[in-house]
């Protein structure tokens, strides 16, 4: 049986665990978390990748857990309002896409494995010796271990990547902002809204999900580097985000009072990964590793879902790796490319980095009171999904 390593237990990670059982691999996951984690922020899956979902079994599991935002509020700098309007107006949402908690996808895709699956929690790649006869792994344990292939699964900031390809600086594209995510309690009583507070190069969202006595919480900002020193350091996080939001007011001090006491700190960077090739020998990547596309696309776990499903399924119909690899690539990186592009550096309308753009985007959205006939996004479900035969 042909063994695969794959590192990150996310949405790629155990997506892709999923469908290479479903072919007959012999698979394990290994996860730098002591756990999964769960919670956080809400994500789309949208057109191809709903697709997916439906194949895996999962969309009316899915559906019960679709988060249904109803109306976003943008507030000015004294917390006054500007407008309120429907969250599928702002989003140009088809009726059918799914909004749901990261955590709750993430647990519901473990779920379909973890029987099958072995989970290496509390552990990470440290070391990897790409061959002929396979891939001989070191972990953080001391383990070592050789498996016929290595995905990395591993996001943004993918440590697979950097061993294979380089430093992530090589390929990380960053487009300008940062962004601190953590959960709070709901204070203000919301109930599936949110509340966008901005002043130029700044922002605070506070999201209900649901009727929860938590809330989530974000505060982003423009930034001309991105800060690759506290990528791996939540303090520095914590004191970079603080010094941004100095004399802030609405509810910003106590938001950052929570993020200073929060233990599900979220902090990272808006950004893309462009890669000019997605495998090497035995190793490859997909989703945020190979391909991020930013939240601003709100793309992310779509295409890590249908990018999963690609690859497992030309691992188990090739002739062999490399022609897997090739093929998985040669498929997907136009939807990818496609998707990716519906933004560009400085290109958050929601979050403008300047009085003027502020001014601009505050008169369109008192404008903006329904979404045009073609509002879909066509890069959405600019793919089909190929056929594969897969053990019931």
């Amino acid at each position: 049986m042909t063994t695969v390593l794959i590192s990150g237990a996310s949405i790629a990670g155990p997506a892709l665990a999923f469908w290479l059982r479903r072919h007959g691999f012999d698979v394990t996951v290994v996860e730098k978390s002591h756990t999964l984690r769960g919670g956080g922020y809400p994500i789309d899956i949208r057109g191809t990748a709903l697709g997916v979902v439906d194949r895996m079994g999962l969309l009316p599991r899915l559906r019960e857990a679709h988060v249904d935002t109803r109306r976003i509020t943008f507030l000015d700098s004294d917390g006054d309002v500007i407008t309120s309007m429907g969250a599928d107006t702002l989003t140009r949402s088809d009726s059918d896409d799914l909004e749901i908690r990261r955590g709750d996808l993430a647990e519901v895709l473990y779920d379909t494995v973890c029987d099958d699956v072995e989970f290496l929690f509390d552990n990470s790649i440290v070391a990897m010796n790409d061959h002929d006869g396979g891939v001989d792994v070191t972990f953080h344990s001391g383990l070592k271990r050789t498996y016929d292939h290595v995905i990395g699964a591993d996001g943004l900031h993918s440590r697979v990547r950097a061993l294979t390809f380089g430093p992530e600086e090589r390929f990380h594209h960053y487009l300008g902002y940062c962004f601190a995510g953590f959960t709070l309690p709901n204070r203000l009583g919301l109930v599936r809204e949110g509340l966008m507070w901005n002043e130029p190069g700044r922002s605070a969202v506070l999201y209900g999900v649901g009727e929860s006595e938590s809330v989530h919480g974000f505060l982003s900002f423009a930034r001309a580097e991105a800060p690759f020193g506290a990528f791996r350091d939540p303090e520095a996080q914590r004191d970079l985000v603080e010094s941004v939001f100095a004399g802030a007011g609405w509810e910003v001090p106590d938001l950052l009072k929570a993020m200073r006491e929060a233990d599900d700190l979220f902090f990272d960077t808006v950004s893309q990964i462009h890669l000019p090739r997605w495998s090497s020998g035995r190793v490859a990547l997909v989703g945020d590793a190979a391909y991020a596309p930013s939240f601003l696309t709100g793309q992310g776990s779509s295409l890590a879902l249908v990018g999963a499903y690609v690859l497992a399924g030309r691992l188990a119909t090739a002739a062999g790796h490399t022609e897997a690899f090739e093929t998985y690539e040669r498929e997907t990186r136009p939807f990818v490319e496609a998707n990716q592009a519906l933004v560009t550096e400085g290109d958050a309308q929601l979050f403008p980095a300047t009085a003027e753009a502020l001014a601009a985007r505050n008169e369109a959205l008192r404008e903006l009171t329904a979404l045009p006939a073609d509002a879909g996004r066509p890069e959405h479900s600019a793919m089909t999904l190929p056929e594969f035969d897969v053990r019931s």
